[in-house]
C-alpha cells in the first residue's frame, strides 16, 4: 500500500530546498532571470552542496541512496518555488545520472557520476531532428566509425541547454542502412568539439532554459564515446524514460500549486461591487476546480514514483502522470489568469510566465497524443 507519510529526512529535505531557493533564487530574481533569457547555473553546486542531486544515487559515486519518492518531493518543491529549478534537476538527475547509472560503463560512471552528483558536470540529450519529433526513430544523424574514432554528421534542433553544457548525448545511427529503432547509438560528445555549430532558437516561453538548433559537421570523438552498447542507443533512451516522465510530472505539479495560489491570494485581495472576488460563487468554482486538478495529478506522481521506488513497472502510470500533470499545469494557469485579468497578463506577473511556459510540458519529451496512445497501448487497445 502507498504511504503519503513524509518521512522526517525528506521534510529535514524539503525544508533546505525552502532555504536555499529563499537565499540563491527568489521571486524577483526568476523574474530577472526571464526577462533577460539567462540560466541559473548557480542553482547547481547549491543543489550538489545539499546532496540533492545524488538523491538515488548509490553511495559509491557520492550518493545518497534515497528512492524515487524523496526525488519526487524535492523536484515538486523545486518548482513550486521556480520551474527553470526543477528543469535543472531533474535533466540532471534524470537525463544525466539515471542514464549514465542505467547504461554506461563501470569507467564513465566513476569519471562521471561523481561530478554529476557535485553539480559539476552538465549534460544535454541531442535527440530531436526536423523529421524525428514522436517519431524520435526516423532520426537521420549517422556516425562512422573510422581508424580515429566516431565522426558524425546531422542536425539536432530544439535540444535544450546544450550551448552551457559540457557534453552532449548525441543520438545517432551508426549502422549503416538501419531503420526504424534498430542500428542507433548514443555518442558522449564534448561541447566545443571542432565542428560543432549551434544557434538559438527564439520561442514564447522558457525563457531561462535556451534551445538550439545544433550542426555536426564531419565531429570527430574517440571510440570510448560510445556509451553503453553499440546498436541498442534508442533502446537505452526508451529505458530511462519513466525518469524523465515523473521529472515532467512533478515539474508541471509544483508550479501548478504556486499558480493557484497565486489566483487564490489575488482573489481573495481583488474587491469589485463592493467586496473580493473570492465571495462570487464563480471564482470559488474556479479555484475548488483548479485545486482537485492539482490533487489528482500529484496522485499520479506519486503513484509514479511509487512504482519506481519500488521496481514495479511503469508505462501506463509513467504516460498517465506525464499527461494528467501537465494537462493540468496547462488548466490551472489558464483558469488562473482569467482569475486575475489584467493583473495576470502584465509582464510582471509570475502567471504571465507559468501561463506561457505551462504550453510545453503538453508536448515536451512526448505529447499528450502520445501518452495517449501508450496508455491505450498497455490498456491492450
Amino acid at each position: 500500500m502507498i504511504d503519503f507519510e513524509i518521512p522526517e529526512e525528506d521534510r529535514a529535505l524539503l525544508d533546505s530546498v525552502d532555504r536555499m531557493m529563499a537565499r540563491e533564487f527568489p521571486p524577483e530574481a526568476y523574474r530577472a532571470a526571464d526577462r533577460a533569457h539567462e540560466t541559473p547555473w548557480h542553482l547547481l553546486p547549491r543543489m550538489g552542496e545539499l546532496g540533492l542531486l545524488g538523491l538515488p544515487f548509490p553511495a559509491q559515486y557520492g550518493g545518497m541512496e534515497k528512492d524515487w519518492r524523496s526525488v519526487a518531493l524535492v523536484n515538486e518543491r523545486l518548482a513550486y518555488h521556480a520551474g527553470i529549478a526543477s528543469t535543472l534537476f531533474a535533466t540532471t538527475v534524470s537525463f544525466g545520472g539515471m542514464s549514465l547509472l542505467t547504461y554506461a560503463s563501470e569507467a564513465q560512471k566513476n569519471r562521471w557520476l561523481p561530478e554529476l552528483i557535485q553539480g559539476q558536470a552538465r549534460f544535454a540529450l541531442a535527440l530531436t531532428e526536423s523529421g524525428a519529433g514522436s517519431d524520435a526513430a526516423a532520426l537521420t544523424t549517422h556516425a562512422r566509425r573510422t581508424s580515429e574514432g566516431w565522426r558524425i554528421q546531422g542536425r539536432k534542433i530544439w535540444i535544450s541547454n546544450a550551448d552551457a553544457a559540457h557534453h552532449l548525448v548525441v543520438v545517432c545511427r551508426t549502422t549503416a542502412g538501419s531503420t526504424g529503432g534498430s542500428g542507433i547509438s548514443l555518442l558522449l560528445v564534448p561541447r566545443h568539439t571542432p565542428g560543432i555549430t549551434m544557434t538559438p532558437l527564439e520561442k514564447l516561453g522558457h525563457h531561462c532554459m535556451p534551445s538550439w538548433d545544433i550542426g555536426f559537421d564531419d565531429v570527430l570523438v574517440p571510440e570510448d564515446a560510445l556509451l553503453g552498447e553499440e546498436g541498442q542507443g534508442f533502446k537505452h533512451v526508451l529505458s530511462t524514460l519513466h525518469y524523465s516522465r515523473a521529472g515532467q510530472a512533478a515539474n508541471s505539479v509544483g508550479q501548478a500549486q504556486r499558480a493557484v495560489e497565486l489566483a487564490r491570494d489575488y482573489a481573495q485581495q481583488r474587491t469589485q461591487f463592493g467586496r473580493p472576488i473570492a465571495n462570487f460563487q464563480a471564482i470559488q468554482h474556479k479555484l475548488a476546480d483548479m485545486q482537485v486538478r492539482v490533487n489528482q495529478a500529484r496522485l499520479c506522481l506519486y503513484q509514479l514514483a511509487w512504482l519506481i521506488a519500488t521496481q514495479r513497472p511503469c508505462r501506463l502510470e509513467g504516460a498517465q502522470a506525464k499527461l494528467v500533470a501537465s494537462e493540468t499545469f496547462q488548466y490551472v494557469t489558464r483558469e488562473g489568469m482569467q482569475i486575475m485579468a489584467s493583473s495576470g497578463y502584465a509582464m510582471e506577473s509570475d502567471m504571465q510566465r507559468m501561463w506561457r511556459d505551462a504550453g510545453l510540458f503538453t508536448f515536451g519529451e512526448g505529447t499528450s497524443e502520445i501518452q495517449r496512445n501508450l496508455i491505450a497501448r498497455e490498456m491492450g487497445l
